[in-house]
């Protein structure tokens, strides 16, 4: 058995599509980001060319798959320490050095292991995240002042302001807001803004629909206007437009460290799914004579 890596989508989703689609909901960012790949091209989500790959016996079925857009690091699927351990052995061979890897909280820190065992280059945990699946929703009651609406290309300011103050709150370690993304995400309406007389007060994001689900995020409210209900209500305008929409399952990830958010999405009727944990690569430590 071995690894395939190949910078193709289609031919990486002609391979391992039907196993990603099998646990759609665990393998929702390699679903929606090759679908944006597939749809709008490489230059939508990252800066490089990106990478993909599988491990299979020759002719058997996929057991593993992973996905590598820089400047995102690694989305990597469950897989055993030994099979972890050979795509890092695989990557660094090639000269591919992602900034991090994303995975269940078993694989992760077995490639990590690898990686640093390869290349010298320790990791440190970003974040620790919460997969929910939304059962019943039940929005707020009463629901704050204002209404939901789509957002439009006139709001790209905004938004860019937006997602970078949600960057800097939530994932430092990512790259700035880009207006490619948000001009992706206005082509098919994935954006909604809550808005009172004051103006915009809340943002969520959603991403397109593949393989029957899709997933809520980002979420944010400025500070001055926090506490409010607004997160709260433009989360649920969002989850109630995508099931309208047809979407069977609606997703979204919480940071386990921010147990507000995770409360809130639960009293909205969202229930866990999986764990996961993003780690961050550091440079390898010099070694001085």
């Amino acid at each position: 058995m071995t690894w395939t890596l190949i910078g193709d989508v289609a031919e990486y989703l002609a391979a391992a599509g039907d196993f990603l689609r099998a646990e759609a909901a665990q393998n929702t960012v390699q679903l929606v980001a090759t679908e944006t790949l597939r749809i709008r091209g490489a230059a939508a989500i990252g800066d490089d060319v990106p990478l993909f790959g599988w491990w299979a016996a020759p002719g058997g079925l996929v057991t593993a798959a992973f996905m590598h857009t820089p400047p995102f690091g690694l989305t990597l699927t469950p897989a055993p320490a030994g099979v972890a351990a050979a795509l890092a052995d695989a990557l660094a061979a090639r000269g591919r050095f992602p900034a991090g890897v994303m995975a269940d909280p078993a694989t992760a820190p077995a490639f990590a292991a690898a990686w640093e065992q390869r290349t010298g280059q320790p990791a440190r945990v970003g974040r620790r995240s919460r997969l929910y699946r939304l059962g019943l929703l039940l929005p707020p009651d009463p629901a704050p002042p204002g209404r939901a609406r789509v957002a439009t290309a006139a709001d790209s300011g905004l938004l860019l302001d937006w997602l970078e103050a949600f960057r800097r709150e939530a994932d430092t370690d990512s790259g700035p807001a880009s207006r490619r993304i948000v001009d992706d995400r206005l082509s098919y309406g994935g954006f909604t803004l809550w808005e009172t007389g004051d103006g915009p007060v809340s943002l969520a994001g959603v991403t397109r629909a593949v393989a029957g689900q899709a997933r809520i995020g980002p979420v944010y409210t400025p500070p001055g206007r926090r506490g409010q209900g607004f997160g709260g209500a433009v989360t649920a305008a969002v989850s109630q437009a995508a099931k309208d929409a047809g979407v069977a399952e609606v997703l979204l990830y919480t940071d386990l460290a921010n147990p507000t958010s995770n409360a809130l999405y639960q009293r909205l009727g969202y229930r866990p799914v999986s764990d996961s944990v993003q780690l961050f690569f550091r440079p390898a430590p010099v070694r001085r004579p």
